[in-house]
């Protein structure tokens, strides 16, 4: 292209219009069901500490030395707010994550999430269902992409690995586990050590499980593994699990649910395990002391949530296939 061109969208017009009515459409949907809309800040000082999410550090400009950061997903602002009496309450955002582009992913994208205090995971996952059907309803030119007639599959993630693998994997330890993969062919990059159980774990689901998910209109998968738990409640096994779905359409995975940690000890037990896993993998340690800590000690209710990317969301209702066609000005266009 040349570069006196660079200023267009790589979306057109009458994409960006329908992604507009999807929009639209899903902001409707969640008032219907009771969720009010709420705004909370991009930029904070707070970060949830992932082991492989890198958020984006921004200099404070009044304070030297002091970094905040754009948000990797509105995740402690909102449950701040259910802290403070907030029942039932849906943002729709912009976050913020590192890493490189591809056809599913922009460094800034566009995460829809909702929370309701006293909600199941499995309220969370019917709810998750009844939106994606809503979404084949409306009012767009492109044709509805292929749903099951009944209830979406759902299977736990040890049975999907046996689907996929023939065997379970929660049960397998790092070296077992890489010797699973290559018996069945996975290559593994020189970087994964032997003993990063969660890398050998990440392998499978990404070579195997997840082409074996393709397969499937729309199948939900819960149950992961317990060091996946991110900010979800652990269920004592045998083996542990983690009180986690995800949603895959046609096996792109578009949505993750929690049944949410309310414990704040635990919390900041796992925020310095989380550093520590980032340090071992060359990655910044991130700051482990937050105002969600803080408003989980005052008292977070029992809740679920869920937080889902609306621009594979859109990917997928319109058939297209790379996200720079449903983005108006991805980052090599910011």
């Amino acid at each position: 292209m040349n570069p006196r061109d660079d200023w267009r969208p790589t979306a057109t017009v009458a994409v960006l219009q329908e992604r507009a009515r999807l929009l639209e459409h899903l902001r409707r949907f969640l008032a219907s069901r009771g969720y009010w809309e709420v705004e909370t800040p991009l930029l904070s000082r707070d970060v949830c500490v992932d082991p492989w999410i890198d958020p984006l550090p921004v200099p404070h400009p009044a304070r030297p030395g002091e970094t905040w950061y754009l948000q990797t997903s509105p995740e402690f602002a909102l449950k701040r707010l259910l802290a403070a009496g907030a029942e039932a309450v849906f943002e729709i955002t912009r976050s913020f994550r590192q890493g490189e582009a591809s056809p599913r992913h922009n460094r800034e994208f566009t995460i829809v999430e909702w929370y309701r205090v006293g909600a199941a995971l499995h309220d969370q996952r019917a709810l998750v269902e009844a939106l994606v059907r809503e979404m084949v309803r409306a009012p767009v030119a492109a044709a509805p992409p292929p749903l099951p007639d009944g209830p979406f599959p759902a299977l736990t993630y040890d049975e999907a690995a046996r689907a996929a693998l023939g065997t379970t994997l929660l049960d397998k330890s790092a070296p077992q586990l890489a010797a699973l993969a290559r018996e069945a062919g996975v290559p593994a990059p020189a970087s994964l050590s032997p003993h990063d159980r969660d890398g050998w774990l990440n392998l499978l689901l990404a070579e195997r499980i997840e082409p074996w998910l393709a397969r499937q209109p729309a199948c939900f998968l819960y149950d992961y593994p317990a060091s996946q738990a991110a900010l979800a409640r652990v269920r004592p096994g045998p083996p542990d699990v983690a009180e986690r779905f995800e949603l895959y359409l046609a096996g792109v995975e578009l949505c993750n649910g929690y049944q949410e940690l309310t414990d704040p000890e635990e919390l900041a037990r796992r925020m310095i395990r989380n550093n520590e896993v980032r340090i071992a993998h060359g990655a910044a340690p991130l700051p482990t002391d937050s105002r969600l800590l803080a408003a989980m000690r005052s008292g977070l209710p029992d809740c679920s949530g869920v937080a889902l990317g609306f621009d594979r969301l859109v990917l997928w209702r319109l058939g297209r296939r790379d996200i720079r066609e449903v983005l108006a000005f991805p980052a090599d266009r910011a």
